[in-house]
């Protein structure tokens, strides 16, 4: 399938999730996460860029891998978006970090310590949906494969779903996925 009709499809698989299921299947995810021990996972990475829900969008709740994160001593990294540059400014979220929803209901950052990006190890990837090589498909606008394109990092996707066979217009500048994490499966790639 092309990435317009995955991305309509999977729009509307996750519109009919009532918020029971929603926060049931982000629970299950959260504590398959738990679950990835590859190359040390947990000792080797300090630096965890985490995305902040979108709960118009029926998106996985962060919340519980971020209070995973807390608990296991990262730094956790939160990004905010620049629609004019269609890029993400990342920031170290601290109890002191005001977090606000810009005009597209995405909770970000108002300001914060700056972190660039080559200090980021680990991504965990927003998507609708993705493939059986990695290849994600997202909202459409490119961000995040703009700011991965420069990273050395593990890039983990979390999705309610299975992955898709294959996306048939994947290009140049997608960036594929290490991992995606389900309620039931870590999928590698």
């Amino acid at each position: 399938m092309l990435k317009n009709e995955i991305r309509a499809l999977y729009k509307e698989k996750r519109a009919a999730f009532s918020i029971d299921e929603i926060e049931d299947k982000s629970i299950a995810i959260a504590n398959q996460l738990l679950q990835l021990k590859t190359n040390e996972f947990w000792d080797n990475n300090l630096y965890f860029h985490l995305f902040l829900s979108i709960k118009e969008q029926k998106e996985i709740d962060t919340e519980h891998i971020l209070n995973i994160l807390f608990a296991k001593d990262k730094e956790i990294v939160i990004s905010k978006s620049d629609f004019e540059k269609g890029t993400l400014i990342n920031y170290l979220l601290t109890e002191n970090t005001r977090i606000k929803k810009n005009k597209y209901n995405i909770p970000e950052p108002v300001d914060g310590i700056e972190v660039p990006n080559n200090k980021i190890d680990v991504v965990f990837v927003p998507l609708l949906a993705y493939d059986k090589q990695g290849n994600r498909v997202g909202y459409g606008k490119g961000f995040y494969d703009r700011f991965l394109e420069n990273t050395n990092c593990i890039k983990i996707g979390l999705s309610f779903f299975e992955p898709e066979e294959s996306i048939e217009d994947v290009l140049p500048t997608d960036i594929a996925l290490n991992f995606c994490i389900t309620p039931k499966n870590i999928h590698s790639f």
